[in-house]
């Protein structure tokens, strides 16, 4: 790939390897990204995910042969997100946790995944470093941004939805 074709560092985001794949990408996308996008708005969302998912390709392409996936923009997503609401709780390795607890998880598994790539025997074929570039990405770039902008809106808590909360899913 080369850099002066820069339109394949976009058209990557939408290519995949196989359904499977696709399938994966998502519903990650359908449950972070409609979290996402609610919290900061459709326009600022689709930053994130393209900057994220664009520099994530620049980084990767320097790493392995094809770079294809929505991953980098998947993970510039939840990196956002961890800044944004990192005690939102997810389903995670088949517990409920805080997202900034998962996010954890997942950088861990994906640094086990690059070194395997690096000592020249990976396990598949994932795209670790796209991953971690596109997580880096989420928290750097917009995350901080984005987070200081609702901080400063306040966070209001509607105290009768949290107990109604509580009868329902507590007891």
């Amino acid at each position: 790939m080369s850099f002066f074709e820069v339109w394949r560092f976009i058209t990557a985001v939408f290519l995949h390897g196989n359904l499977l794949h696709l399938f994966f990408n998502l519903f990650a996308l359908a449950l972070f990204g409609s979290i996402l996008e609610k919290l900061i708005g459709g326009s600022r969302f689709l930053v994130v995910f393209f900057v994220s998912g664009i520099l994530a390709n620049l980084i990767s392409v320097n790493f392995y042969s094809v770079s294809l996936g929505a991953s980098g923009a998947i993970f510039g997503v939840i990196g956002a997100l961890i800044v944004i609401r990192p005690l939102l709780f997810v389903w995670a390795f088949g517990a409920p946790m805080p997202i900034f607890l998962a996010g954890i998880f997942w950088v861990l598994l994906d640094i086990l995944g690059t070194y395997g790539f690096f000592i020249g025997h990976p396990l598949d074929n994932t795209g670790n470093i796209a991953h971690l570039s596109g997580m880096f990405f989420g928290l750097i770039f917009r995350g901080r941004v984005m987070r200081t902008r609702l901080m400063n809106q306040g966070i209001v808590i509607d105290e009768k939805a949290m107990m109604n909360w509580e009868d329902r899913y507590m007891r």
